[in-house]
């Protein structure tokens, strides 16, 4: 009994000793591909972290005028359409008012110098608003949210 026990701590340290003073080594091979995957996956994310609950981007468009009077709005939009045709213009009414709000801004400094050309022909109460913009990035194009 006393022999079995002294074999089995014998052949245990042995394998013990030779496990830890054996150098095992692992090298990893990183396939290249990963490197690309995961630079879509950064731009995906900046895209989603740009768009709204709606899908659109979040954006920012001038709010010209709002009134209760639909004639007055959608006479400031053919004046803004006539006046600037390649911004698009945009009429929406929240109750009780029409709203008439124009450009597609994806940075609110682009938005603030188009402003300036608007407060020369609309000196009231011109301003910036949050909203969803129709906006299609390019395929290389870096978004910073």
């Amino acid at each position: 009994m006393k022999e079995r026990i002294r074999t089995a701590l014998v052949i245990f340290c042995t394998s013990l000793a030779t496990g830890v003073l054996a150098a095992d080594s692992i090298i990893v091979v990183k396939d290249p591909r990963l490197d690309i995957l995961t630079v879509k996956q950064v731009q995906a994310n900046r895209r989603a972290a740009m768009l709204n609950s709606s899908g659109q981007y979040k954006g920012y468009r001038i709010q010209v005028i709002s009134t209760s009077k639909r004639d007055d709005a959608f006479r400031i939009k053919s004046d803004l359409m006539t006046k600037f045709p390649d911004q698009k213009t945009y009429a929406v009414y929240q109750s009780p008012n029409f709203k008439v709000r124009i450009g597609n801004f994806l940075k609110k400094e682009d938005a603030e110098k188009f402003k300036a050309q608007l407060n020369k022909l609309f000196p009231q109460g011109v301003y910036i608003v949050e909203d969803g913009i129709e906006y299609t990035p390019k395929e290389d194009e870096e978004l910073i949210p």
